[in-house]
């Protein structure tokens, strides 16, 4: 995936974002259905930020960013800021 690639799945997934808190206000979704698919959504978020920081960094110092991979939810989810 490239970085144009990771930018329009970050698009997609702050879209879909958008809709889900839209559902809870038509009250289509209850908002404990809201925060468990926006708990996904976010994960998936941190992950695409993850993997384009990766990328952007690889680049930086002359790597390949082609050979980056997106990490786990697990380990994008543990890191402390």
């Amino acid at each position: 995936m490239d970085d144009k690639q990771i930018l329009a799945q970050v698009h997609t997934l702050v879209e879909q974002e958008h809709r889900l808190r839209s559902a809870v206000a038509a009250g289509s979704l209850t908002s404990e259905e809201e925060q468990a698919q926006l708990r996904v959504v976010e994960e998936e978020l941190d992950q695409c930020w993850d993997l384009l920081r990766q990328r952007r960094a690889r680049t930086e110092f002359g790597e390949d960013p082609a050979s980056t991979a997106a990490r786990s939810t697990s380990t994008v989810e543990g890191y402390v800021q």
